[in-house]
Formats: C-alpha cells, sequence, structure tokens
C-alpha cells in the first residue's frame, strides 16, 4: 500500500477549525485540539438556540396578544377559544403584530371572539334543555 501524506487535508481542516475559533478566549482559538472542542460546543449550543428561538418567540406573541386582550376585558385563553369557535385561522405571530400595531383591528377580533363565545353559550344551553 502507498504511504499516505495528509498534509493539505489536515491543515485543511486544522485551518477550518481554528478559523471558525478566532475571537474565542486564550488557548481555545490558539490550539487545535481546545479550538476544536469549543467549536463543537459552540455548534451544539448552536442547535439547540435554534430551536429555543421558536419557543421564545412564542411565549412573547403569546404575552403580547394576552396583554391586548386584557385591555379589551378578556383573558387570553378566552380570546383564543372565541377565535376558534368563530373558525378565525390566524396564528399567534399575526394577532401578535395586530395586537401592537392596529388597535382597532384587534378590538374587532375581541368583539368577535366574545360573540362566538355568546352563541357557543346559548346553543349549549339550548342543548342542555331540549336533552331534559
Amino acid at each position: 500500500m502507498p504511504r499516505v501524506k495528509r498534509s493539505t487535508k489536515r491543515a485543511d481542516r486544522r485551518r477550518k477549525i481554528l478559523k471558525r475559533a478566532s475571537g474565542y478566549f486564550l488557548t481555545k482559538s490558539k490550539l487545535y485540539q481546545a479550538a476544536q472542542e469549543a467549536v463543537e460546543r459552540g455548534l451544539k449550543f448552536a442547535y439547540t438556540g435554534r430551536k429555543q428561538k421558536k419557543r421564545q418567540y412564542r411565549s412573547l406573541w403569546i404575552v403580547r396578544i394576552g396583554a391586548a386582550a386584557l385591555q379589551q376585558g378578556m383573558s387570553y385563553s378566552t380570546f383564543i377559544n372565541g377565535l376558534k369557535l368563530a373558525g378565525n385561522t390566524l396564528d399567534r405571530k399575526i394577532l401578535a403584530d395586530i395586537a401592537a400595531n392596529d388597535a382597532a383591528g384587534f378590538a374587532a377580533l375581541v368583539t368577535v371572539a366574545r360573540d362566538a363565545r355568546l352563541k357557543a353559550a346559548s346553543a349549549h344551553t339550548e342543548r342542555q334543555k331540549t336533552a331534559a
């Protein structure tokens, strides 16, 4: 078997890792082994961070919608339930944007949700009366 000298492949791999580690503290940016560990750890945090970002934005949207709904005299859960009963398919991102930028539009949505809940409640009491 021929002898393999790994000079370019090995140097390229090391250079790539050290370039990714530039800006790290002390040996983590200078020595290959420490840099490799730091880069792998950083990539792991970056991966989980991309997942956490989605969760954090969703919770932010929920807080914004809840605050705007409370100003209109309705809790978050009753507001979302009313929208579902009304057949409204707006997602939380859009609802949060409307809550932040269009108070009149959000008030109209609260009215729609409130009417849908009242209609569903009256239909429920009618079913109970006919069943009894």
